[in-house]
């Protein structure tokens, strides 16, 4: 998805950890951007900015303008560091991308309708797989995949074969990857609900 953000970025000659904390205590990560039969370069990006990106409907399927000088690219996060404890980006690489050419990307599933094997078998609806993977043009990546559950029977799956594909994106990977199924609640489980219902 192709959004309006300009993503400044100054090259960077320094490394190492002295540099890239520096950076981030004036608000920036490093970072590198990659790709497009260019040589990569190290960068420093505004930190604020990535993170809105991350947290977007359109998350890491965001295509954006990054600036490095006067150049401007067409770009995406292809990867990202997190601190373990605080949860802040600490480094993110950045992909140049052909709009013009199709590319693989990794998005959302979001499950609609409530399964009939839950609501009239007593089952329990399990989420396998939150993502799916498709090919595409850049401008054409969708938001999301709906998986329409309201069918699905208690033992049933859904593939990524049973899904049907946009007028401008194709499933890519395995077409018999689970999705999500309804399995039998163990007796754990069922014990916990009828002990809620009964409080």
């Amino acid at each position: 998805m192709i959004k309006d953000i300009t993503v400044e970025a100054t090259t960077r000659d320094l490394r190492g950890k002295n540099e890239a904390r520096r950076l981030r205590q004036k608000g920036f990560i490093p970072a590198v951007l990659y790709g497009g039969g260019l040589d990569a370069v190290p960068v420093s990006i505004n930190t604020r900015q990535i993170g809105q990106i991350l947290n977007s409907p359109t998350g890491h399927n965001t295509i954006f303008t990054v600036a490095v000088g006067p150049a401007r690219e067409a770009a995406m996060l292809l990867d990202w560091q997190l601190d373990p404890v605080k949860g802040t980006l600490l480094h993110t690489d950045l992909r140049r991308i052909d709009l013009s050419q199709a590319l693989e990307v990794k998005v959302p599933i979001a499950i609609h309708g409530d399964a009939k094997g839950v609501k009239t078998q007593g089952g329990l609806l399990e989420v396998v797989s939150r993502e799916i993977e498709v090919e595409c043009l850049p401008a054409d990546i969708p938001e999301h995949i709906v998986v329409d559950v309201t069918e699905l029977e208690l033992g049933r799956a859904i593939r990524v074969r049973d899904l049907a594909a946009g007028d401008r994106f194709r499933f890519a990977g395995d077409a018999d990857r689970i999705l999500v199924h309804v399995v039998a609640m163990k007796k754990e489980e069922v014990k916990a609900v009828v002990e809620a219902v009964v409080e």
